[in-house]
């Protein structure tokens, strides 16, 4: 169980306001914690699972498995370190609190949101999102407005 609780918790499956005290500190624990590189180890791991979805396999570099088993060897490793030394005190209170998995989920978004933000701020990936622009339609949208 505590397994399934970390899987979800570190996909941050949905968004909420965090629910109390125990909650925020091991949020600001595990972003504390973190060094950019755990970040970044952390968004490949997202990464190739998603990369594991069969509408996105076919997108998937050949050899991956190889590499997605490495960074679920990596998450393991971080998430374990995480919960048991470095946010140690806090994991604790938040597993008293009655509501651990939806607690582990709201402080894991945290950290996520902080990854995909530090991903989402490198000037090649602004710059492979915006490509989409070339075939947006802006006439359609500028007659929407219009009231055409």
């Amino acid at each position: 169980m505590t397994r399934s609780l970390v899987v979800v918790a570190v996909l941050f499956a949905v968004s909420a306001p965090a629910q109390a005290q125990p909650v925020e500190a091991l949020r600001t624990c595990l972003m504390d914690s973190t060094s950019g590189k755990d970040r970044k180890d952390l968004v490949k791991w997202i990464f190739f699972a998603m990369a594991a979805h069969p509408e996105l396999k076919q997108y998937a570099a050949a050899g991956t498995v190889t590499a997605a088993d490495e960074g679920s060897r990596r998450m393991g490793a971080l998430v374990s370190r995480l919960l048991t030394d470095s946010c140690a005190t806090e994991t604790k209170a938040v597993m008293k609190s009655g509501e651990a998995g939806r607690s582990m989920e709201v402080a894991f978004e945290g950290l996520g949101k902080i990854a995909m933000q530090e991903l989402m701020a490198e000037k090649s990936v602004q710059d492979s999102m915006g490509v989409f622009m070339r075939y947006f339609d802006q006439k359609a949208l500028n007659d929407l407005l219009a009231g055409k």
